[in-house]
């Protein structure tokens, strides 16, 4: 369970500048100043990237805390 751990702190940390670029990827994709639905307004889109870039570092944090095994139990030896 131990190894099982490590391995995915360190899927954590390759998804979370996987999600960010992905994100930035759409962002700059379907901003069209011409085009006429919301998704192709760039408020929208510097929301979004707004939230989910901090939720990304945390994952990001969150799988090195894994990965350097600060979650495993301790014994009270």
């Amino acid at each position: 369970m131990k190894q099982l751990k490590r391995y995915l702190g360190l899927l954590w940390m390759l998804i979370g500048p996987v999600v960010i670029f992905i994100l930035l990827q759409a962002a700059y994709k379907n901003i069209d100043p011409a085009a006429k639905g919301d998704i192709n307004k760039p408020i929208p889109w510097i929301i979004i990237i707004t939230i989910f870039t901090p939720v990304a570092i945390g994952l990001m944090i969150f799988g090195w805390y894994a990965w350097n095994g600060d979650y495993e139990e301790k014994s009270a030896h």
